[in-house]
């Protein structure tokens, strides 16, 4: 990995970078009710007597958030915990209805795994220290009025997961690839949507800075910070406010920061906390998790094929490492492919048209994959159109501009458009003889040595031929024209 480190007046300083990610579980329910969870709702539509902390409900867990957290430990190589238990999370606020979260701190769901992050040909490891399950708070709006602040309780009781990395990154690009990998893992697995502008998946980021080889400084933590761009610019701004600390003789203070996206900067919120201020102590009203081997073989058997995977498998068929890096970046992209290649479509030819013509067309029009108005299939046809020469590379360009206005099958179009590439070698000649007379100069100079302008040839031949000329045919009997 490229290395990162802040130039101090005394010598250079190393950030240590841990992150915890708190990732909304995918379920129409909450975690211990029945709640919807639908994003967008009206507030407080969402909320049942069990969100609302009214006395006597009971929490009962959602097992699909339960084999949604264990699918995720897999995917991550992770230690998956037979036995587990709730506790309570003790603080008063006002978006939190029972004055504590049901969390989980001694007894966590997955223990340790890893995550890969690359920069380039660098491979590194990034340890996962835990995934634990834990309940979402409610939302206080200040917004609403002037002088008063709202509750809005539907995401009060929603299921979290809580992926607590170690202190492994060394530099702001790191903290970013881990993020964007994780996402990546998260969506394939389908256990989050990985939406952070909706606050779906948010990053607490903790940073401490010290002297290359010294002991790990104090660190702080930057709260909620809500897309991989953000995480990158508070770990920047924190650990240069945190050298300029030290270097004018100041003292880091373990605290609890918020990161302001307008500015970059980030702005102290309060004294950081440690477990015994939360008053950790098992949920009475919940029995541990037990999970037997039937479930955990269930969760392993319905995980998909994971990026990492995918991308050697692309790599193995001879696309490029970085079109497999590309096709396998977004879930849904690699779906996608994966439709085209079982179209039967050459592996090579479709990744370098998916990345150059598809993706161009898309970004042009301000759509995503998922949007397409060209399916695999249609794909599939329009590339098999182009391998039996039934179409010309300009030729295929025509008709999927056609295909993206119209959504028309490919086959139809050249049909319809007479756009159909023809080989006719007689027709060729005479339009070539045609193009050599109406340009004796050129020929001349040709014939004289100036090879350059074959390319002139070409493009005039095309031309008069409306482009439907086979190239490789135009280019073979050229030549002998030229020649002779």
């Amino acid at each position: 990995m490229n290395e990162f480190r802040i130039k101090g007046a005394t010598g250079d300083w190393e950030v240590v970078i841990g992150l915890e990610v708190h990732a909304q579980v995918t379920s129409q329910a909450k975690l211990f009710s029945g709640a919807a969870t639908a994003f967008g709702a009206e507030p407080n539509t969402q909320v049942s007597l069990v969100d609302a902390a009214m006395p006597g409900m009971l929490p009962v867990p959602n097992r699909e958030c339960i084999r949604q957290a264990v699918r995720t430990g897999m995917a991550i190589d992770a230690a998956i915990n037979k036995w587990s238990r709730f506790d309570r999370k003790n603080y008063f606020y006002a978006d939190l209805p029972q004055g504590y979260q049901i969390s989980q701190l001694y007894h966590p769901l997955v223990g340790e795994g890893s995550v890969e992050i690359e920069d380039g040909e660098a491979v590194k490891t990034i340890g996962v220290e835990r995934i634990h399950v834990e309940q979402d708070a409610g939302k206080l709006m200040h917004d609403q009025h002037p002088t008063r602040s709202y509750v809005d309780l539907n995401r009060s009781g929603v299921a979290l997961m809580e992926i607590v990395s170690r202190p492994d990154m060394r530099s702001p690009a790191e903290a970013g690839a881990y993020l964007r990998k994780l996402r990546a893992i998260l969506r394939y697995v389908g256990s989050c949507d990985g939406n952070m502008e909706e606050g779906s998946m948010r990053a607490d980021v903790n940073v401490s800075v010290r002297k290359p080889g010294e002991p790990f400084g104090t660190r702080t933590e930057t709260k909620n910070v809500n897309s991989v761009r953000f995480v990158m610019a508070a770990i920047e701004h924190e650990a240069n406010r945190q050298v300029d600390v030290l270097e004018s003789g100041g003292t880091i203070v373990q605290e609890t920061r918020l990161f302001n996206p307008d500015t970059g900067t980030t702005r102290s919120m309060r004294s950081k906390e440690d477990a015994h201020d939360y008053r950790y102590f098992p949920d009475p009203d919940l029995l541990p998790l037990e999970l037997d081997d039937a479930f955990l073989e269930a969760c392993r058997a319905s995980l998909p094929e994971l990026p990492d995977a995918k991308r050697k498998r692309y790599e193995a068929l001879g696309i490029t490492a970085y079109n497999a890096n590309v096709l396998t970046a977004e879930v849904e992209t690699a779906r996608w492919f994966d439709a085209l290649l079982e179209a039967g479509v050459a592996p090579v030819p479709a990744s370098n048209w998916v990345t150059g013509e598809l993706f161009g067309a898309l970004n042009r029009i301000g759509k995503s994959i998922e949007e397409s108005p060209v399916l695999p299939g249609q794909a599939a046809e329009l590339l098999a159109l182009v391998a039996d020469g039934t179409l010309s590379g300009s030729l295929a360009k025509q008709v999927f501009e056609v295909m993206l206005e119209t959504g028309d099958a490919p086959g139809k179009i050249v049909e319809e458009r007479g756009l159909k590439q023809t080989s006719d070698t007689g027709a060729i000649e005479a339009v070539i003889a045609e193009v050599l007379a109406k340009n004796p100069n050129q020929l001349e100079q040709y014939r004289a040595g100036k090879e350059a302008l074959f390319g002139f040839f070409v493009g005039q031949t095309m031309k008069a031929m409306a482009g439907k000329a086979n190239p490789q045919v135009v280019n073979d009997l050229l030549r002998k024209a030229l020649a002779g």
